[in-house]
């Protein structure tokens, strides 16, 4: 399911643009207070995030949604629509090796669908040495 995921040729590929990548990773920026964000990657039809949540991750999952869904679809000129399927796959971290091993694979998922030879290279992510992805400010 990755793979196909990753690749994002089907489907509402809408966070390849990026007015809407931008929107994401600014979203998460602005809720600084309900987790800490560690790594994450904006791919043209999923998102992948690694956090440390401080508040319960269903409701910081709906306030994220909701936020994004809604502006999203303000720019696309969208109504009545599903902007974000209704599950989110979460998991717990058990040890700093997992943690790296996930940071690992966020960062390498535009890498692995063929989008750029490094990470650093893809600018919706926080590997990124374009500023745009940078997790600071």
């Amino acid at each position: 399911m990755d793979r196909i995921l990753d690749q994002g040729r089907s489907g509402p590929l809408y966070l390849r643009r990026n007015d809407i990548a931008e929107l994401m990773i600014e979203a998460m920026r602005y809720r600084r207070e309900q987790f800490r964000l560690h790594s994450y990657v904006v791919m043209a039809n999923h998102v992948h995030v690694l956090i440390t949540p401080q508040v319960e991750v269903s409701k910081l999952m709906h306030s994220l949604k909701r936020f994004t869904a809604r502006r999203a679809n303000e720019i696309l000129g969208l109504t009545g629509q599903p902007f974000w399927q209704d599950e989110s796959y979460d998991h717990l971290v058990r040890d700093e090796s997992e943690f790296r091993r996930i940071v690992g694979y966020i960062e390498m998922n535009p890498v692995k669908a063929g989008l750029v030879a490094t990470p650093e290279e893809f600018p919706w992510s926080s590997a990124s040495r374009f500023g745009l992805g940078r997790l600071g400010g």
